[in-house]
C-alpha cells in the first residue's frame, strides 16, 4: 500500500464505505424500480376506476334525458290534442 499523509484507518473506513455503497446499489436500484412500477400500476387502476365512474354518470344523464324526452313528447301530444278539441 502506498504511504499517504492521512491515517490508514481513515482511508480504510472510506474504502469500506465506498465498497458498501457499490454493493447495495443493485438492490436499491431494484427497489426503486419495484416502487415506481407499483405506483404506476396503482395509478392505472385508479384511472380505470375514475373512467368507469364517469362513464356511469354519463350513461345515467343520457338515460334521464331520454326518459324526460319520452315524457315530454307524450305531454306535448296530449296538449296539442286537447287544444284542438277546445277550439
Amino acid at each position: 500500500m502506498l504511504p499517504t499523509p492521512v491515517n490508514s484507518l481513515i482511508t480504510d473506513s472510506i474504502t469500506q464505505t465506498n465498497t458498501m455503497a457499490l454493493g447495495v446499489a443493485p438492490a436499491v436500484a431494484m427497489s426503486n424500480l419495484y416502487q415506481a412500477t407499483a405506483q404506476a400500476l396503482a395509478m392505472a387502476a385508479h384511472n380505470a376506476t375514475m373512467n368507469q365512474q364517469q362513464t356511469n354518470i354519463t350513461a345515467q344523464a343520457a338515460t334521464t334525458a331520454g326518459v324526460t324526452t319520452l315524457y315530454s313528447i307524450d305531454t306535448a301530444t296530449d296538449a296539442a290534442g286537447t287544444s284542438k278539441l277546445l277550439k
